[in-house]
């Protein structure tokens, strides 16, 4: 497994405040933050330009696109494990999010252990998911 510093998450968030709490916590577990997005169309190009191991999305987002509509537009066009953060947990939510095959779901408010370990857990079965990833 990578050293969590060279690991890259982007943040997806329309709350800045939120998203500079999530920033803190994932450089406090070693993780780099190369971005943060506040929504699908920004969340899109980040993931071109930055390459990050994996993102933190949530579903509601500003502009057109929800975060479960971003999920499967990157899922389309790149490879990169996406952990879905959200207040809302009804059964419609996590129906069309299940769709975009999402390595996690944490439901806000989160602890800083579940974030971490969910963490690790999403890059640890990206990993055992890809054909000859032996190192």
């Amino acid at each position: 497994m990578e050293d969590s510093k060279d690991i890259k998450i982007l943040v997806v968030e329309d709350e800045s405040i939120i998203a500079l709490n999530i920033k803190k916590k994932l450089k406090s577990f070693g993780y780099t933050v190369p971005a943060m997005a506040t929504t699908g169309e920004d969340a899109i190009k980040m993931a071109e330009i930055t390459f990050p191991d994996l993102i933190l999305m949530d579903v509601r987002l500003k502009g057109e696109m929800d975060g479960i509509q971003t999920a499967a537009e990157i899922r389309k066009k790149f490879d990169i494990p996406i952990i879905f953060l959200t207040a809302y947990s009804d059964d419609k939510v996590l129906e069309r999010a299940k769709k975009t095959e999402p390595y996690g779901y944490i439901v806000k408010p989160f602890k800083a252990n579940d974030l971490k370990s969910n963490i690790e857990v999403a890059l640890y079965r990206f990993g055992m998911d890809k054909p000859n990833s032996a190192e």
